[in-house]
């Protein structure tokens, strides 16, 4: 702030000594120009504090409902739901060694449910540091949840996500979701078929990232991958009792990709179709995050599956990223309130809605460019 208002002294300096004449004298148009200028300085720096005020208010609002949260709210209510998911294990490796169809078919949910809520909303917790405010337990974590659990590397994930996504939220080029379109595969097969092969891909591409990483990490993820393949494909043999090659890995794929359409669908609904914002025009965070994520509704089963920073509370989770699923949760109608208080979009609609944009809209949304979105009178 102090390096704009010197900027601004400088200006009119440099323009009062180029405006004087012979005679010493300032011209009127030279008069109108300094003016102008000053003036357009002066409503930048009153907008820059304004923006800068909204989010400290907001912080320091978010900030007191933190300190007056037990560890129980904080960290403990996520950490049991991920603890519970475990402790479901050994019925759903049971269910899945059954005759019966229906036993098998809701070991299949069962194994579905356990592998989203480890993978999806254990790994992502982990990545941000909000299942624990141990160093080394956040790091064990996200190994464990992210590799051993779901094949994919974790640093991997913390660049793309944290670094990548959070950092650059909706900027073109950065984080603006592109890597999750594949513009050459149509509408339909896109959105209802590509997504079972989640599974597959997702060990491929962790792979494929590795040769960016130094030789000891590749061989550290590559390992981790293969312990957690090698874990699951041997409980399903000697716990439930599969015999065959074909069907022991059929069974590993299914139960991995019961919940890939809903995992692909809420990483696209949430950010494409919303404002991008060129890098040389970055909004201040508070218009970046309220004019580039949106929130879905509240859904018991995702919910608890991915969490609710990743479904209804998408907006309160960039706004705020350290925060565990069940505290954005609990400052969600601070955050909304605030901000529509304060005339700033608190973006909400539903899931079937936003599919069928993407089915009407496809083209327009997932293999066009996106237009850059200015927001005139808050830059």
């Amino acid at each position: 702030m102090q390096n704009q208002k010197a900027n601004t002294a400088s200006d009119m300096g440099v323009l009062k000594q180029k405006s004087r004449d012979g005679a010493g004298k300032t011209t009127q148009m030279d008069q109108a120009a300094l003016g102008g200028m000053v003036f357009r300085r002066a409503k930048s720096i009153r907008a820059e504090e304004s923006d800068e005020r909204l989010m400290m208010e907001l912080t320091e609002l978010v900030q007191r409902a933190v300190k007056d949260s037990s560890w129980w709210e904080k960290q403990g209510i996520d950490c049991a739901i991920v603890a519970g998911a475990f402790l479901c294990l050994p019925a759903g490796f049971l269910l899945l060694g059954t005759a019966s169809p229906f036993c098998l078919l809701t070991g299949l949910l069962l194994m579905g449910t356990i592998h989203a809520i480890i993978t999806v909303k254990g790994s992502h917790l982990a990545s941000h540091r909000a299942l624990s405010n141990s160093k080394a337990w956040t790091e064990f974590w996200n190994i464990f949840f992210t590799e051993v659990c779901g094949s994919f590397s974790a640093k991997a994930g913390v660049d793309a996500h944290v670094k990548l996504h959070h950092a650059h939220t909706n900027i073109i080029g950065l984080g603006d979701s592109s890597t999750w379109k594949l513009p050459f595969l149509p509408r339909y097969i896109y959105l209802f078929m590509a997504p079972l092969a989640v599974p597959i891909i997702t060990p491929i591409v962790a792979v494929g990232l590795l040769k960016d990483y130094s030789p000891g990490l590749a061989l550290r993820t590559i390992c981790t991958i293969l312990l957690g393949l090698g874990a699951h494909y041997w409980l399903l043999v000697h716990v439930s009792g599969f015999q065959s090659v074909s069907s022991t890995l059929l069974c590993m794929m299914l139960c991995r990709a019961v919940f890939s359409l809903p995992y692909i669908h809420v990483n696209i609904f949430q950010h494409i179709g919303l404002a991008m914002f060129s890098p040389l025009q970055r909004p201040k965070r508070i218009y970046q995050m309220t004019h580039g994520v949106l929130n879905l509704p509240r859904n018991p089963v995702l919910n608890w599956t991915f969490g609710h920073s990743l479904i209804s509370c998408h907006v309160e989770h960039h706004l705020f990223p350290y925060l565990s699923d069940h505290m954005c949760l609990k400052v969600k109608p601070i955050v909304s309130r605030f901000l529509k208080d304060n005339g700033l979009p608190y973006q909400e609609d539903a899931y079937l809605s936003r599919l069928r944009l993407f089915i009407q809209k496809y083209e327009e949304l997932m293999v066009f460019a996106p237009p850059i979105t200015e927001l005139v009178g808050i830059q």
